[in-house]
């Protein structure tokens, strides 16, 4: 019998998480050997794209063929292929190829899956990884079509980058992006979708707005998938269409019924389509095909069974650390199991991934040297994070939609029309969110603001005055 190899690190994942965890374990311990376990032959990696504030910044996720991650980091070695089971109490893992390695340490960063609506239909495409984004790109060059499920970040940014084609988008929320702004914003975004409202007139005054909030409550894959898709994922696809222009219908508070091949009796239109979608308000619409973004569920490995979450992810200590001694979790696949700082949560974005990973391989190595795990960082302390909705920066801060405050909070609004929408949150005098559309060049004020809890209630309206240089208050 062949002695089997045995790893100083494992990570299992070749996504935002896990490629973070790499990069750490090889800068704190350059001689260990590591082995990846990448679904796909290409990784992930998180770089800056633009650096906002000390803490804030935009990512650029860029892919990186194995072979040449390899290159950058000689100690580690990459076998394309998925983990099959691991055997905790003798340290070995089998790959789906059937090799079997031994490690010391494991971090499983498998990412998500999509939940990709339940009809057996060959027209529904689950967007979620590389491959997917592709075929859609395919799809779309034929079609005249498309139906868009889901209201999330990636289901947003196709809605804006859909070029040449009739557009049904089928959100069961009041309003567009509600995972990320409230419906203020989502009306500002929505007026500047066609890009006729972003050059105001010069002289045009910003919109202030104070509103008391009432308290809501809120309710594909190949064998192997790659990569999750992060931010500026469309940048390097043209998402065009057949036709000579773009339509836009919106159904909201709405879900998908059916989906069929068959013309229902209740179809009123005179055209054929290749599917029919059924939703529930009794609407029935034609189209070439469905793309199913309607969020992701942690993708566990099937394997020695773990303590979980409810959302369904592997329940992770402050050290990052599974309940199964030295396998560790980090990014999608993972919920924390601690008392999170009080403007920090989890969501599971690729702008916590890259933190995560990076925590999870400080972890790993602390404990593969048998030194005491390190202290949080502030990417723990103040929930950050930033994306672009419809040509638009946004940057989310805090509480930024009052998560935790039992909608006892203030909000305090500015919109410059086609320009800019900013949002604090406000509750006993102290900031506790932010949100921020538009190049309003405020993040590091209200950052500060947030993480030093100073009383504001004195200054009102004018933190928002376009007129009044807030940082004069507080320098």
């Amino acid at each position: 019998m062949d002695e089997i190899k045995v790893f100083d690190f494992v990570v299992v994942g070749g996504g935002i998480a896990g490629i973070s965890t790499i990069e750490q374990i090889c800068l704190r311990l350059p001689q260990s050997s590591v082995l990846l376990l990448s679904a796909s032959a290409f990784v992930r990696v998180a770089t800056t794209r633009l650096k906002l504030t000390t803490h804030i910044e935009e990512l650029q996720i860029q892919e990186e063929a194995v072979n040449d991650f390899h290159k950058r980091y000689p100690n580690v070695t990459a076998v394309i292929t998925k983990l099959d089971k691991i055997y905790p109490e003798s340290h070995i893992i089998k790959s789906s190829l059937g090799e079997t390695f031994g490690y010391r340490k494991i971090c499983i960063c498998s990412g998500s899956v999509p939940k990709v609506v339940d009809f057996d239909s060959p027209f529904i495409i689950g967007l979620r990884d590389t491959d997917s984004a592709a075929d859609l790109k395919l799809k779309l060059s034929k079609s005249k079509r498309v139906c868009v499920l889901g209201n999330g970040g990636i289901a947003t940014e196709l809605i804006y980058e859909l070029k040449n084609i009739d557009v049904i988008w089928v959100i069961r929320d009041k309003y567009i992006a509600s995972a990320f702004v409230d419906s203020g914003a989502a009306e500002f975004l929505m007026h500047c979708a066609d890009g006729t409202d972003k050059n105001p007139t010069p002289n045009q005054h910003a919109k202030m707005l104070r509103y008391t909030t009432a308290h809501v409550s809120s309710d594909v894959e190949k064998d192997i998938p790659g990569c999750a898709l992060g931010p500026n994922w469309h940048s390097s696809l043209e998402l065009t269409g057949a036709l000579e222009k773009k339509n836009v219908t919106i159904e909201y508070q709405t879900f998908i019924k059916d989906v069929s091949v068959t013309k229902p009796a209740t179809y009123q239109g005179t055209e054929e389509w290749p599917a029919y979608v059924t939703l529930n308000n009794g609407k029935v619409f034609g189209c070439d095909f469905i793309v199913s973004a309607t969020g992701v569920s942690p993708s566990i490995p099937d394997i020695e069974p773990f303590a979980v979450g409810k959302d369904g992810g592997i329940l992770v200590t402050q050290s990052m650390e599974s309940s199964i001694q030295d396998i560790y979790a980090a990014g999608d696949v993972c919920t924390v199991n601690w008392d999170v700082a009080f403007h920090w949560f989890q969501m599971r974005l690729w702008s916590q991934a890259r933190p995560m990973g990076a925590y999870a391989g400080l972890c790993m190595t602390a404990s593969f040297l048998k030194e005491e795990p390190p202290l949080l960082d502030f990417s723990f302390e103040l929930f950050t994070h930033v994306t672009r909705f419809f040509g638009f920066r946004v940057v989310l801060l805090g509480l930024f939609n009052g998560q935790k405050l039992e909608g006892k909070y203030e909000a305090l609004v500015r919109v410059t029309k086609g320009v800019e929408y900013l949002k604090l949150v406000v509750k006993d005098g102290k900031l506790h969110g932010a949100v921020l559309i538009g190049d309003t060049e405020m993040e590091e004020t209200f950052e500060n603001l947030i993480l030093n809890q100073l009383d504001i209630s004195r200054y009102g309206e004018n933190l928002l005055n376009p007129d009044i240089d807030i940082d004069d208050y507080f320098d």
